[in-house]
């Protein structure tokens, strides 16, 4: 069997360089503004909710910010077992998809019930506490 070269002409790559009717200049592939000391930015503290930071109602701002921090914790069981995603479906009887939203943190995925069922077949306990918001 036999191949032939293409007869088309390789593309030109596009250069770097502009021609400018004063010469050739290099144009710069970083057009970000160094920071200067007249820049008017404005740091507004979090509110310790990311998703209440956000614009999530109250109610929902506080559903997610619980899930997060369960979702971190089964994450963090897994990696410390050091089990791939079908090892940690086939202990916690779920499909290696559902472990996948696990790791990547997709806590749209679980409800808290979930999440606190997965964390106890594992061993572990989780305690609410209730405190005044600050």
């Amino acid at each position: 069997m036999f191949s032939t070269h293409s007869k088309r002409k390789p593309k030109k790559l596009r250069s770097m360089t502009s021609k400018l009717a004063a010469g050739v200049t290099r144009r710069s592939g970083n057009n970000v503004k160094p920071p200067s000391k007249e820049d008017d930015t404005k740091i507004t503290p979090g509110s310790g909710n990311v998703f209440l930071d956000l614009g999530f109602p109250l109610g929902e701002a506080e559903n997610l910010r619980i899930r997060a921090d369960l979702l971190i914790d089964l994450r963090h069981l897994i990696r410390e077992k050091g089990w791939t995603q079908t090892q940690a479906a086939e202990f916690f009887q779920e499909t290696q998809p559902r472990i996948s939203c696990i790791m990547t943190g997709d806590v749209t995925r679980f409800s808290i019930d979930k999440l606190i069922n997965l964390l106890a077949k594992a061993g572990l306990q989780v305690q609410v506490a209730v405190k005044k918001a600050a």
